[in-house]
């Protein structure tokens, strides 16, 4: 019998690998790549089966989705998020089941249309649902099976979803290969770390759960019971650890990817650290990913992250032995801020290997500095002189801090707000600081100015000795701090921060503790400071009043893992395996030239409209019923830079496609300037239009690239304003340069600068930035500003939403083919300085009253359903609002903008997911 420990050493190729598709799919584009892209859309490949199961006795609704074609697949299951159903990961499970995979989704117990108690992946019961689960996959007569009831299978799914993976890899010898993200390795340390209660982050578990009464009655007893006490008590975390994946953690034995998020206080890194030390002592590959969000918002990297489990599972599914999945390990690493859309600058680092949280340890000297004081010196210490110079440092020892943990832990320090809009976890890669310790509640420790950069990757530790009032724990959470050079800026890494409960055996003597893992830059001339504050707002501290005592018994030991370094940039493909790709659009052109056809006459009331679109339709190839685009109005106006914004399906592409004439509506119209649209009408060379994947003969010029393509053309010389579009593109002195020179961003630039040649009145721009980092995302929004300055008109498609916020002047939302709305960006977004605060009690008219009179806010009211203020900022900042709220004791459990572009977007297509 082969166990599937066994079966991923095997891997003999059964089917062509994805490098055989990509040389098939290139030497397509060559031949005819731009008429490959604009090719009419066809009917929907994937179906779905919607049935309920019964596979553990309780009632689970699910979905089945499969692609065309006769042939075994293996199967994949996709667990969703807590709180939310199936329905979350619906457009995941389409894209695998493209790909050649049979996928099963479903609702968890107590969630969707599913029946049953939430037991938080009981073994007996959520975990039992999913081998019943793999046993229907069993019988489906087209997925592939290792042996009979046996079905080659994988699983993955983000935070609840994830430890079910993990879960049910341990309990069912059949899962072959898994991808959690985002997830628990053990709940009990999750919500109760170091016997400290992550009070905010249980509430919300048990507020999106649907109430205490959604769960089984030994969970909700638990809850109530830690709630009250403000501290776990041993039955409590002896219940959710046999819940966790660590309770199977010798029996998951499969490829395992785990992806885990930096800005995550819920499951923090040291989770996924935790997973990759059990899973790979059991013999199977491992791979750990760091992506940018997490449960505390950010960027959770969507396209990659599904991207690298789909190569994951063509690996260790399909068996496709050429498959790249990837590096051991991978983080995506932050820093500085786009100074147009106020977006985290992102690149990507890997190491072969994984280097665990402590790898290439620095010791940081440290010296005490007061509660927020100035800088200081204990008696018996002495002060390091350097932090990371080159030279000797001599360590202190003895330095020593006194603080007070207040009656009621009131008012409590602020890291992390668990549930903010945006997540304030990524304003500390944009230098934002937003975390406060209130005077006299925390003991600061801190370095020299770093005489050079130190990148900390992964777990600092301190060794510290605590005292605390005689016979009481001492609860404390420590974090590190940037601090800029002149001591005025603090930024708290992702807003985490480490909690720590030592109890009156373990004080008096020295300890090491580990504060929060990060991927955080610390530039050369600032300073790292090391806090223990008594309290913070999403813990449970002690009621009782109690003194602690923190002295430094050595420097704070940095972890800079040596080995993971920044990906060399590579070139696309395109633009080597391009070089005929200029010549067949010349050709395109010259027999779209060439093709006119009859059109109506032009609506002289419509002359200096450039877009005017009424009740456009287009169905599906071959199908009488189903549309791409339904009935579609809309109309764009001289100077505006129009969104086209939708989700994958939407029917954009389709709507463009007709507009630049490639392909004829079923019914309705198009008219550009007046001029009904038809293939080759006259009008559309007052249209100027960029489809992604544009290719450039790579030994030529830029320059010499636009005059050949111009050329072709067989329009006048004069007539091709190339010096005004490349002044708009401003590319500068790189025109003179080899395109093969060029960097991504400068070769859309060029791209652009092409579809501009002419200077067309209407200039149409498919998903213009993909594949481009934040500068160059930027520079690209710049062109499309300062063309549409000019009083012409920019129409683009877009998935970047913050992109499409910052320079798009309208825009028109599309799903499933139809309008939704359409408008200015303003409109459809709301004010940005709205600020939504929600809470976890009632918010009293008094109180809302109270906010609203505090200085620079000009408005406070309360929510429907009283749990929450909508704030209106006349001059305060969010982090100044936060403090206030919390000095009043508002019981805040979320903070955010009330309504981002993302927020709208989300609400229109009644997308949003929990």
């Amino acid at each position: 019998m082969e166990t599937p420990t066994v079966r991923w050493r095997r891997l003999l190729p059964r089917t062509p690998g994805r490098w055989a598709a990509a040389v098939a799919a290139l030497a397509v584009l060559v031949g005819g790549g731009t008429w490959t892209a604009v090719a009419d859309d066809g009917p929907p490949a994937v179906q779905r089966e919607d049935r309920m199961l019964r596979p553990g006795g309780v009632p689970i609704d699910t979905s089945y989705f499969t692609a065309g074609g006769s042939g075994k697949r293996p199967a994949v299951l996709i667990g969703h998020g807590f709180g939310g159903s199936k329905n979350d990961v619906r457009a995941q499970a389409e894209k695998l089941a493209a790909d050649g995979y049979a996928v099963l989704t479903w609702s968890a117990r107590g969630f969707g249309r599913s029946g049953g108690a939430i037991s938080l992946n009981d073994p007996d019961g959520e975990v039992k649902d999913v081998s019943g689960l793999i046993d229907w996959l069993a019988q489906r007569p087209e997925v592939e099976l290792d042996k009979k009831g046996d079905p080659r299978v994988g699983l993955t799914g983000a935070s609840y979803g994830g430890a079910v993976s993990l879960l049910a890899a341990g309990h069912d010898q059949r899962v072959d290969a898994i991808a959690p993200v985002i997830t628990y390795w053990n709940l009990a340390d999750a919500l109760f770390p170091d016997g400290v209660f992550k009070k905010l982050w249980a509430g919300i578990f048990i507020t999106t759960g649907g109430g205490c009464e959604k769960f089984e009655k030994r969970l909700c007893e638990m809850y109530e019971r830690v709630a009250v006490s403000g501290k776990p008590d041993a039955a409590a975390t002896e219940l959710l650890t046999e819940r966790s994946p660590s309770a199977v953690a010798d029996r998951i034995k499969v490829p395992s990817l785990l992806l885990q998020g930096q800005s995550d206080s819920l499951f923090p890194l040291g989770h996924a650290d935790a997973m990759q030390k059990a899973i790979s002592a059991n013999g199977a590959p491992v791979s750990v990913d760091w992506i940018s969000g997490g449960h505390d918002g950010g960027d959770n990297e969507t396209a990659r992250v599904e991207g690298r489990v789909g190569s994951w599972f063509d690996r260790y599914l399909k068996e496709e032995t050429g498959t790249d999945t990837g590096p051991a390990f991978r983080v995506t690493r932050t820093g500085g801020i786009d100074s147009t859309d106020g977006a985290a600058l992102k690149r990507g680092a890997s190491s072969d290997t994984y280097p665990g949280l402590r790898s290439g340890g620095r010791e940081i000297p440290l010296r005490a500095t007061g509660g927020g004081g100035a800088p200081t010196e204990n008696g018996t210490g002495t002060t390091g002189s350097a932090a990371t110079g080159t030279g000797p440092a001599t360590k202190p020892t003895g330095s020593t801090e006194t603080f007070r943990n207040p009656a009621g832990s009131a008012p409590p320090a602020i890291s992390a707000v668990p549930g903010v809009g945006g997540g304030l976890s990524q304003l500390s890669s944009l230098g934002v600081g937003l975390s406060l310790d209130f005077p006299g509640q925390f003991g600061r420790f801190e370095s020299a100015p770093l005489a050079s950069s130190v990148h900390v990757t992964g777990t600092p530790t301190a060794r510290v000795t605590v005292k605390a009032t005689e016979g009481r724990d001492a609860v404390l959470f420590g974090k590190v701090y940037d601090v800029s050079p002149d001591g005025r800026q603090q930024v708290l890494p992702s807003q985490l921060v480490a909690p720590y409960r030592i109890t009156p055996d373990q004080q008096g003597k020295p300890i090491e503790l580990a504060l929060p893992a990060v991927d955080h830059e610390f530039d050369a001339g600032h300073r790292m400071r090391l806090v223990f504050s008594a309290t913070d707002l999403g813990y449970a501290s002690p009621a009782e009043p109690a003194t602690y005592t923190v002295t430094a018994d050595g420097p704070l030991t940095v972890p800079t893992a040596p080995a993971v370094t920044t990906a060399a940039a590579t070139l696309p493909w395109w633009t080597w395996g391009l070089p005929a790709a200029a010549l067949v659009i010349a050709a395109g052109l010259l027999i779209t030239a060439r093709r006119r056809t009859a059109t109506p006459a032009p609506d002289p009331a419509l002359t200096d409209v450039p877009l005017q679109i009424t009740g456009l339709s287009k169905k599906y190839a071959k199908s009488v019923d189903r549309y791409a685009v339904r009935e579609l109005s809309f109309r764009v106006e001289k100077g505006q830079v129009l969104g086209l914004l939708g989700p994958n399906g939407a029917g954009k592409t389709t709507t463009l496609r007709m507009l630049m004439g490639l392909i004829t509506p079923d019914e309705g119209e198009i008219r550009v300037f007046g001029q009904a649209i038809r293939p080759g009408a006259p009008v559309l060379s007052r249209v100027g239009a960029f489809v992604e994947g544009a290719g450039f003969l790579p030994h030529l010029s830029g320059r010499a690239n636009l005059d050949l393509y111009w050329q072709a053309t067989g329009r006048p010389a004069e007539d091709a304003y190339i010096d005004e579009a490349l002044e708009i593109a401003g590319l500068g002195d790189a025109l003179a340069r080899a395109v093969r020179t060029y960097s991504q961003g400068m070769r859309q630039r060029l791209a652009i600068a092409q579809a501009m040649l002419g200077m067309p009145d209407l200039l149409i721009l498919d998903e213009p930035t993909n594949g481009l980092d934040p500068p160059q995302i930027r520079e690209m929004r710049d062109v499309m500003i300062r063309y549409a300055a000019g009083g012409r008109t920019v129409i683009v498609s877009s998935h970047l939403l913050s992109e499409v916020e910052q320079s798009c002047t309208h825009l028109v939302v599309m799903d499933r083919g139809r309008l939704v709305q359409a408008g200015p960006v303003a409109e459809i977004t709301g004010s940005g300085d709205m600020i939504l605060v929600t809470t976890a009690d009632e918010v009293s008219e008094p109180l809302a009253e109270k906010v609203a009179s505090l200085p620079g806010i000009g408005s406070a009211v309360r929510l429907d359903d009283g749990r929450g203020l909508l704030v209106r900022l006349d001059g305060a900042t969010t982090s100044r609002l936060v403090a206030d709220l919390v000095r009043l004791d508002v019981p805040v459990t979320g903070v955010g903008p009330h309504r981002r572009l993302e927020d709208a977007f989300l609400t229109l297509i009644s997308g949003g997911a929990a």
